[in-house]
Parts: structure tokens; sequence; C-alpha cells
């Protein structure tokens, strides 16, 4: 299956290596180049401001998702393919999944995590058939790796649930990855 959209998921601060911030918008440089529209969190700062940007910049579809108490704060942008305001975390979310073919987790921090647990666990019970994957450049997500072989070997997390999460450092490894596990079926979405 060929991606049409990947939803990303990324921080909304730069972090403290700006090699990250150029890996975020070369990974939205690259979709654009692949003819594979962005959907994210809307914001115009950080890793989340990158992506966009690079996607952009290549003549890319990029779809934001925000908050209305977001857009209030002035924490997302304008000039977007498409900027849809919602009303809550949870209808972004879902949104977000609804648009999208699969999803691709970049660095970032505590709501990046939340959003791949999220949308991980929406996959192991059922209510979406879409992959989710971890671009571990440079080894960023190592650490999280290692905790998630820690819950297998304890017997909280399956083998099977692990290795269905994708893991490549490089982003057409990432991209091969989750098109492969990539489904058209239907499941039962969020809030259904």
């Amino acid at each position: 299956m060929h991606l049409r959209r990947l939803c990303v998921f990324t921080g909304s601060t730069p972090g403290t290596d700006p090699a990250l911030v150029e890996l975020a918008g070369q990974v939205g440089a690259e979709l654009a180049r692949r003819e594979v529209g962005v959907v994210y969190g809307g914001g115009g700062s950080g890793l989340m401001g990158a992506l966009a940007d690079g996607a952009m910049r290549a003549g890319g579809e990029v779809i934001g998702v925000i908050p209305d108490f977001m857009v209030q704060r002035e924490w997302g942008r304008g000039d977007l393919t498409e900027v849809h305001v919602v009303r809550s975390m949870h209808e972004r979310k879902a949104m977000m999944s609804d648009l999208s073919d699969a999803f691709l987790v970049l660095p970032g921090g505590i709501g990046t995590l939340e959003e791949l647990f999220e949308v991980w666990t929406w996959r192991q019970i059922g209510l979406h058939g879409k992959p989710v994957g971890l671009l571990d450049a440079g080894g960023f997500w190592q650490p999280l790796l290692t905790a998630l072989d820690h819950l297998v070997a304890a017997g909280f997390v399956s083998t099977a649930s692990r290795d269905d999460l994708v893991v490549a450092d490089e982003l057409p490894a990432a991209l091969e990855q989750l098109a492969a596990r990539a489904t058209d079926r239907q499941l039962l979405r969020p809030g259904s």
C-alpha cells in the first residue's frame, strides 16, 4: 500500500540538539518529495514547526489539527494546506487518526509519548489497523526501547505487541515498513 498521508508526532519545542530540528525539517521535505501528506498537531514551533516548514517548502500537503485553546494561546499556524480547529485533545487525536494511513514518531517529550502510546494501544485493541513506528535517528529512542523490552520480560507487554512497533533509524526504512504493514480494513474508530 502506498501511504497517502502520514501522521507525525513530535516535539513542540526544539530540544537541546539542533540536529533534531534539522531532522524534522528533512523528514517533512522527504515526505513531500514522496508525495506523502503530513498530518500533525498544527504547532508552529519546535520540531513540529520544522516538520511543517520542511514539507511546505518542498510543496507538500500539510494538515494541522489543533485544539482551540492552543489557537487562543497562539501556538498554531495558519499557513498550512488545511487547519482543523477542534475542541479537545481527544478530538484532535481521533481526527489525526482518521486523516492518516500510519503513524510515525519523531523525538519529543511527554505529549509525544502520550500520542505514541495511545495510537499504539488503539491498534493493539483493534480500534484501527494503522501501523505505528518510531524514527530512531541517532538512537534517540533506545532508552524507551530498552524499557519496552523490560515490560516484555516482565510479562506486561506481549512479544507480538512489541514486534508490531516499527522501529527504523532512517526514514526510507520506516516508510517501507509502515507501508508494508498498512491495511485498508476499516475497524471501529475511537469514540464509536
